[in-house]
């Protein structure tokens, strides 16, 4: 631990600039399409920014430069299945919530099937956006432990608070304005640690050449094609897995996740939500690049240390990096963390208050008493999440992989009813509600018994929900005949 008065003081200021920014971007809400969606009136290049700040958390920082370090660039196949994933949203998904006016993503799914869809649907998003960003809480609360020597539930607490803060004033549109400039803090702290890395090493770029040709850090593709069926699925980098986990994982996480859903809807209109979504995609493969390269980059300063992976890039920030510069790095880290979870604690809300309060408890209550409570849910997923968090203190999982898990025993089954809903025409409530509890439990089994890694989740749990629902649909519609 440095414990440079300079570190301090930058980051105690850039948390208490972030709340304040946070606060008047956002402005006076007068109702709940004001406090979650932002009156409908932030340009796409905003929410496209603010979406790749929200996927991209203390995860990226953390754990994708530890991947990297570990292993190579295999990671990058992933993320060309990002971008095909974004462009079928934005194509298929979108246009049908522009028709609906939708003000959450299962909105769509009580329109198309009815208010029990639509119910469950938002329970199973609940359940695995805190678990998800109850791990990415986690995971910023490690770098803080080291520079400041606290323990982990402090550390969560300091970081939750600070992004409690904006999201309980400022709402969905200070949300998004202050994603925007975290999103160039994090992206510029890397570019900077990157920058300070070459220099110290011996002959710079020639040393993290040298080392990564003897290592192959620096291979992306991989067929996966080399042995048996069984390996092939156990490799979750390999071309095939990495484009097919990326379409299916991104399709999900950006067309049925309320917390991207909610800023595309919080776009003008629909072309505008689609250059967002589509925009975030080529983004995100460059971002990922740059933190796989910092991985390779830290390999040829450190060699292959004893530690975790997760653990290596807060290490060098801590341990090498110039009093001032350590600040402003975990000011970045911070940011990645914050934009995350501010964003989580409002799609946790809002579904919470638009998807089962208001339609059970408040059809007739005025907007000024729905925007006291919407603010309420904010405290509560608050106080929830950092409960998740500690949770997973003790997890012997790559951080990384833990989260994507735990998205991937629901995520197949959400997204594979939303499926059943733009391709089945016939498909009714029971088929969809008989599909998706299918796809749960069959990805509950496969996660369970470990017969695949992690890029095939998704897809395994929208074919579940996919075959069960449209056999289910077909009997029915024969029994008419």
């Amino acid at each position: 631990m440095k414990g440079n008065p300079a570190d301090y003081i930058i980051i105690a200021a850039y948390l208490i600039g972030v709340a304040a920014f946070g606060i008047w971007t956002g402005g006076k809400q007068k109702s709940v399409k004001d406090y979650f969606l932002g009156s409908k009136t932030v340009p796409w290049w905003a929410v496209c920014f603010s979406i790749v700040a929200a996927e991209t958390s203390t995860l990226t920082f953390i754990s994708i430069p530890g991947l990297a370090y570990l292993t190579n660039l295999n990671f990058l196949q992933v993320t060309f299945g990002y971008l095909l994933g974004r462009i079928i949203v934005a194509v298929f998904f979108l246009p049908a919530y522009a028709k609906g006016e939708l003000k959450t993503a299962y909105s769509f799914l009580e329109n198309r099937f009815g208010g029990k869809t639509r119910t469950f649907a938002s329970i199973i998003f609940l359940f695995t956006r805190t678990a998800a960003d109850g791990v990415r809480l986690f995971a910023t609360a490690i770098p803080l432990k080291l520079m400041l020597g606290i323990d982990y539930p402090l550390a969560i607490l300091i970081i939750a608070v600070v992004s409690l803060i904006y999201t309980y004033t400022g709402g969905l549109k200070g949300i998004i304005w202050v994603d925007v400039v975290q999103m160039f803090v994090y992206l510029g702290g890397a570019v900077v640690a990157g920058i300070y890395l070459l220099n110290i090493l011996p002959e710079g770029w020639t040393t993290v050449l040298t080392s990564a040709a003897e290592n192959k850090k620096f291979e992306i593709f991989n067929t996966g094609l080399s042995g048996g069926l069984s390996e092939f699925f156990s490799q979750p980098y390999t071309l095939i897995g990495g484009l097919i986990g990326g379409v299916f994982l991104s399709m999900a996480s950006h067309g049925t996740d309320q917390l991207i859903v909610q800023r595309l809807l919080a776009t003008p209109d629909l072309k505008s939500s689609q250059k967002a979504i589509i925009g975030s995609g080529i983004i995100v493969i460059i971002q990922f690049a740059v933190f796989l390269l910092l991985g390779v980059m830290l390999y040829s300063y450190y060699g292959l240390l004893d530690i975790r992976s997760d653990e290596i890039f807060p290490k060098f920030i801590i341990e090498v990096l110039p009093p001032g510069v350590t600040g402003l790095i975990i000011a970045g880290l911070f940011a990645a963390a914050m934009s995350t979870l501010a964003g989580s604690m409002s799609a946790l809300s809002s579904s919470a208050m638009i998807d089962i309060y208001i339609p059970f408890f408040g059809k007739d209550i005025s907007e000024e008493k729905q925007l006291r409570i919407s603010r309420l849910f904010t405290l509560i997923w608050a106080v929830l999440l950092i409960c998740s968090a500690l949770l997973f203190m003790e997890s012997p999982s790559t951080v990384v992989e833990l989260a994507l898990s735990i998205a991937s025993f629901t995520y197949g089954g959400l997204l594979g009813t939303f499926l059943l809903g733009l391709l089945n025409k016939n498909a009714k409530q029971e088929d969809a509600l008989a599909g998706f509890t299918a796809g749960i439990f069959i990805m509950i089994s496969v996660i369970s018994l470990n017969l695949v890694v992690w890029t095939w989740y998704t897809l395994i749990g929208v074919a579940a929900t996919l075959l069960v629902g449209s056999l289910l649909s077909a009997l029915s519609q024969k029994e008419k005949i």
